[in-house]
C-alpha cells in the first residue's frame, strides 16, 4: 500500500451520536489529501448524500454507535458489537502494517472514545513498536469536551497518562481566543505533551447570505433531535399564524424512522411547514434563513457564525454530555447567539423565543475558520521536526 510521492497517512474516525466528528474529519482528510496520501479508518455509517472527497482511500470498518442512552451498538445487523470490535481491531492494525504511514492522526482518543480503546491501544503500541522511523502520532479534538461524567477525575488522569506516554502532539480544531483545551481538561498531573491551535476546520467556502423570511430548525444527524422536533413543529402553528414565518424542518439521516414518520403525522396539514430528511447544504439554507433553531454542536456552531443568521441554540445535554451547553453559553456572552434551555423548550415557549430572536442582531465573531489549510500545514512541520523537538505551541501547565 506504499505509493512514491506523497507520504502515507492514516486517519481514524469514529461518530457515534452525531455527525459532527465525521464532518469534520471529512474536511480534515479533503485537505490534508493535497499533502499526503490520505487512508481514511471510517467506524460509522456514513448516511447517504453526505459526500466523500476525492483523492482518499476509504476503509469502512464494521460500523458501531451510541443509542440514545450511550451505549454501544453495531450499526450492522450481522454483526454483535463484540464481533464488530474484534474485525475493527484486525482491520487497523493490518492496515497500518500495510500502509506504513509517516503519520497517524486519531479523533479524540485518549480524550473521549474510551469504549473503542481496546482497538486504538493496539495501534498506538503498533506506532511505538515500529522503531526509530515510526510514524508521528497525534490526536485530533474538537474545541471543547465533555466535562460531565460521573467519573470525570479519573477519566482525565488515565488520558493524561495515555496522552503522554504515546502522543506527539495534540491537535485542537479552535481558536485559542474561544476555547483553550485547559477550559474542559483538568487532569491532576501535566499534561507533558505539545498542544497546537488550529483553527476551526470548516467544509466549504461560506454561502453568499440572501435571506428569504423563513425559519430553519436542525438537529444535526437528528438521533437526539426528535423532542426539539416536535416542539419546533408546534411552535411553527403558533409562529405562521402570528407572523407568516414558513418553517423548513431538516430532520437528519439519523432520526430514527419511528420518529420521522410520527413527526410527519404531527405536521400533516400544517400550512408553511415542509419536512426533509436532509439536504444538501444545511449551511447554505441557513445562509438563506432569517432565523435558525438548532442543537449547538461544532459544526452547528460554526455554521451560524459563518451565515450571522438569527440563531436560537438549544444544546443537547443529557446524561454527562455538557460540551454543547458550555459552548452554548460562550457564544452567547460574544453575543453570537440566543440560548434556551432544552427543558423549557415547549412549543409556546419556543415560539414566543423565535419571536423575539426577529428583532436580535448577532454580533459579528471574528475567529480562525481555517483549521483545515492550518492542520496540513502543522502536521509537514511536525514531520520535519526532529522527535524531541516538535514543540511550536505550549503545552498544558
Amino acid at each position: 500500500m506504499v505509493e512514491a510521492g506523497r507520504p502515507a497517512l492514516l486517519m481514524y474516525c469514529q461518530h457515534v451520536l452525531g455527525m459532527g466528528h465525521l464532518v469534520r474529519s471529512l474536511a480534515l482528510a479533503e485537505s490534508l489529501a493535497a499533502r499526503f496520501r490520505v487512508v481514511f479508518l471510517n467506524g460509522g455509517p456514513v448516511p447517504h448524500g453526505v459526500p466523500r472527497p476525492s483523492g482518499i482511500d476509504f476503509i469502512d470498518l464494521p460500523p458501531l454507535g451510541f443509542d440514545a442512552a450511550g451505549h454501544l451498538v453495531s450499526r450492522d445487523r450481522r454483526r454483535s458489537a463484540e464481533r464488530a470490535l474484534d474485525r475493527r481491531r484486525e482491520l487497523i492494525l493490518t492496515t497500518f502494517h500495510r500502509l506504513r504511514p509517516r503519520a497517524v492522526v486519531v479523533e479524540l482518543f485518549p480524550f473521549g472514545r474510551k469504549k473503542f480503546a481496546s482497538e486504538l491501544l493496539p495501534l498506538f503500541e503498533a506506532v511505538h513498536a515500529a522503531g526509530p522511523e515510526r510514524p508521528l502520532l497525534v490526536t485530533s479534538l474538537r474545541d471543547i469536551l465533555v466535562t460531565g461524567r460521573r467519573d470525570q477525575e479519573r477519566h482525565d488522569r488515565l488520558a493524561c497518562t495515555l496522552a503522554n506516554r504515546f502522543l506527539d502532539a495534540v491537535l485542537v480544531h479552535a481558536d485559542p481566543r474561544f476555547a483553550r483545551l485547559e477550559d474542559t481538561f483538568h487532569p491532576a498531573e501535566r499534561l507533558c505533551v505539545p498542544v497546537h491551535y488550529t483553527g476551526f476546520v470548516t467544509a466549504r467556502p461560506a454561502p453568499v447570505p440572501s435571506p428569504a423570511y423563513r425559519l430553519v430548525v436542525s438537529a444535526g444527524g437528528g438521533l437526539v433531535g426528535v423532542g426539539l422536533f416536535h416542539a419546533a413543529v408546534e411552535a411553527h402553528a403558533l409562529l405562521f399564524e402570528r407572523t407568516g414565518l414558513r418553517t423548513l424542518l431538516v430532520a437528519g439521516p439519523f432520526l430514527p424512522e419511528n420518529d420521522w414518520l410520527a413527526l410527519r403525522e404531527n405536521a400533516r396539514g400544517r400550512a408553511g411547514l415542509e419536512l426533509r430528511r436532509a439536504v444538501p447544504n444545511l449551511e447554505a439554507e441557513l445562509a438563506r434563513a432569517t432565523v435558525s433553531v438548532s442543537q449547538c454542536g461544532y459544526n452547528a456552531a460554526l455554521e451560524i457564525l459563518r451565515t450571522r443568521v438569527r440563531a436560537l441554540v438549544v444544546p443537547f445535554s443529557e446524561g454527562s454530555e455538557d460540551e454543547q451547553r458550555v459552548r452554548a453559553r460562550r457564544l452567547e456572552r460574544l453575543g453570537a447567539v440566543r440560548v434556551l434551555e432544552p427543558e423549557r423548550a415547549d412549543g409556546p415557549t419556543l415560539a414566543a423565543e423565535v419571536q423575539a430572536l426577529l428583532d436580535f442582531t448577532p454580533d459579528p465573531v471574528a475567529l480562525d475558520m481555517d483549521g483545515a489549510a492550518h492542520t496540513a500545514e502543522l502536521l509537514e512541520t511536525l514531520l520535519a521536526t526532529p522527535e524531541g523537538s516538535r514543540t511550536l505551541d505550549h503545552g498544558m501547565a
